[in-house]
């Protein structure tokens, strides 16, 4: 016994054990060995900080999203990638309306997850990995806040044009984001001030996610405005077409590829 949780695919137990109680299907979490636990998605912030999430989310439907969810699926055309596919609630309704679609997730149990619920295509690895394959699209998704997936000024370039060595001509981005400087809570405006006095965005989050004895490394996830967004973007092969903030702070930022 360290006291230390042990590294493993925490996102797939996650969604495997939320599959498991929404169908009652399989091996799940128990209150007093009865009972159903809800699953929860705990956040872990490198200066301590602790949150949670109800898992549930990852399968909910179309009825349940958010309208910016209904709106950038709206957007979708053509060949599509789905970055971070999860639980596969976005790839399922593409695969209902004839897109071509395919999954991308880091977590083998994610994928699992995904085929069980019916998505058809899925591939894992990262997406400088997938890179490397030759398939090409026309869209690509970060949905779920997934543009945190461009993790800070070191990594995001690197990112995006690992996004145009797979873009055909004409491609575009769709991504989710959060602005998240509207906050007044010193928990965070203090944190957006330690990380500037680290030479970091604002909202670059130093993470792990931890789920019952199982915890991820530590990763960077970033949450930027829009105005942040378009300095990473400046001097990559994308432009910034359009951002959509009607749900603000989320906001639909959309990157085109020239072609």
């Amino acid at each position: 016994m360290t006291g230390e949780p042990r590294i493993g695919d925490v996102f797939g137990e996650l969604l495997r054990d939320t599959l498991a109680v929404a169908t009652g299907i399989g091996p799940r979490p128990l209150a007093g060995g009865r009972v159903p636990r809800p699953v929860i998605e705990i956040i872990e912030r490198d200066d301590g900080l602790i949150n949670g999430a109800p898992a549930a989310q990852y399968l909910d439907g179309p009825q349940e999203w958010q309208p910016h969810d209904h709106r950038a699926v709206d957007r979708v055309r053509g060949t599509t990638l789905d970055i971070g596919v999860g639980a596969g609630r976005i790839a399922l309704l593409l695969q209902e309306r004839g897109v071509p679609v395919t999954g991308l997730d880091v977590s083998p149990g994610a994928l699992a997850v995904c085929r069980r619920r019916g998505v058809r295509e899925l591939v894992h690895g990262t997406v400088d990995e997938h890179a490397a394959s030759g398939r090409r699209y026309d869209t690509f998704l970060l949905l779920g806040n997934n543009l945190g997936l461009l993790e800070g000024r070191e990594r995001a370039p690197a990112f995006l044009a690992a996004l145009a060595a797979m873009a055909n001509p004409g491609a575009q981005v769709i991504a989710h984001g959060t602005d998240p400087y509207g906050t007044r809570d010193p928990v965070h405006t203090g944190y957006h001030e330690q990380n500037r006095r680290r030479g970091r965005l604002g909202g670059q989050l130093r993470l792990r996610l931890r789920y019952r004895e199982l915890a991820t490394t530590w990763f960077d996830y970033l949450v930027c405005s829009p105005d942040e967004l378009a300095d990473l973007v400046r001097g990559t092969a994308w432009q910034l077409a359009d951002i959509d903030n009607r749900d603000a702070p989320y906001y639909l930022a959309t990157l085109h590829l020239p072609g």
